[in-house]
């Protein structure tokens, strides 16, 4: 399989982008194209070792500023964000990776790869850690505002993932909400937690999951909207940080405190990879036709290597056509009459991330 990569997407972007890149090749099975500015990157790679024949550079004069909007960056055709995701819709990569400006990423890979047949909005699925195993969480970032419909599309693409990517079988799949009883939450909520519990079968429903039980081990599968997702998942790596300055400083305070943490440092390392995200590398875009990762803005090179190891799993294990099948299986009466769903908030793809 090839995977086309931006190079000039993310804060660290071409340096980590294309060492992460190249450390992947460390591992067979793929093809990189790499996609920029032929100087710049080629720049990154004097010097390395790794298998040329396996690594094309391919020409993309414009950049994507990480603060530029979506619609702004769909007018350029020539950035590297447009050219990489271009060229998994002409066939010539089958994964396309981006640590660069989510927005445009998303509003990309949405106009020129188009959604999925019974997908009406994409959303990004990311991976949350945990100490009973990941847990896949969607949408964090795509739909600011979701109709009930929409929750019940990602719950299936949710459940895909969990499956095909995490090999998790017969995925538990929640609602976010303000309290687990059907009774509480949105009209969104409420109206999604029906149609959800309708599908029977269909869906391993458990009902619905509070922010902090997240992490227990209740669900392998967390739907919500894009807002509610957004403000969880940056919560959720405030925090991280904040516990692991807090750490930080407590075991470097004094030199008994530095000797209790050498004595433990191997189960130190472990939490600290269990809470990183560059373990998990990136988000996938669920719901459009062709496997796109979203990369963290901050991505070094290892999260860089992590994400192309998810774009390939994907690849491998089908799960944009598997997710086709699961949302034709969606049965027409799930879908809510226009004016209930107006009623309980509809909004645009945001590109939030």
């Amino acid at each position: 399989m090839r995977i086309a990569v931006d190079a000039m997407g993310g804060d660290r972007a071409p340096d980590e982008i294309v060492a992460g890149a190249l450390d992947s090749c460390e591992e067979p099975g793929h093809e990189l194209i790499l996609v920029g500015q032929p100087d710049a990157i080629r720049a990154c790679t004097a010097g390395r070792k790794f298998p040329a024949e396996r690594v094309e550079v391919r020409p993309a004069a414009g950049v994507v500023g990480m603060g530029e909007s979506p619609a702004s960056s769909l007018k350029r055709r020539e950035t590297s964000i447009a050219v990489a995701v271009q060229l998994v819709r002409d066939g010539e990569a089958q994964a396309v990776v981006s640590a660069g400006n989510s927005g445009a990423f998303m509003a990309h890979a949405t106009l020129r790869l188009a959604t999925i047949e019974g997908v009406e909005r994409p959303a990004i699925a990311i991976v949350v850690p945990a100490l009973a195993g990941p847990r896949v969480l969607l949408d964090a970032g795509a739909n600011a505002s979701c109709r009930p419909e929409h929750l019940v599309q990602f719950a299936h693409m949710g459940a895909v993932y969990a499956r095909d990517v995490l090999a998790i079988p017969n995925p538990r799949v929640a609602l976010m909400s303000i309290g687990e009883e059907a009774s509480k939450g949105s009209g969104l909520t409420k109206a999604a937690h029906r149609m959800l519990s309708d599908l029977g079968e269909g869906l391993n429903f458990v009902g619905n999951v509070e922010g902090d039980t997240v992490f227990a081990d209740v669900a392998d599968v967390v739907v919500c909207d894009g807002f509610t997702g957004n403000v969880f998942l940056k919560t959720a790596e405030g925090t991280a940080e904040a516990l692991m300055e807090g750490l930080r400083a407590a075991i470097t305070s004094s030199l008994r405190a530095k000797l209790g943490a050498f004595l433990i440092r191997g189960a130190l390392g472990k939490f600290r990879r269990l809470f990183d995200y560059a373990t998990y590398g990136g988000a996938l875009l669920l719901g459009v036709n062709g496997i796109c990762v979203v990369g963290h803005g901050r991505s070094d090179a290892r999260a860089v290597k992590a994400a192309i190891s998810v774009a390939k799993r994907a690849v491998e294990t089908r799960v944009v056509e598997e997710i086709a099948a699961s949302c034709r299986a969606i049965e027409a009466p799930t879908r809510l009459p226009e004016s209930a769903g107006a009623a309980v908030g509809a909004g645009a793809p945001t590109g939030g991330g």
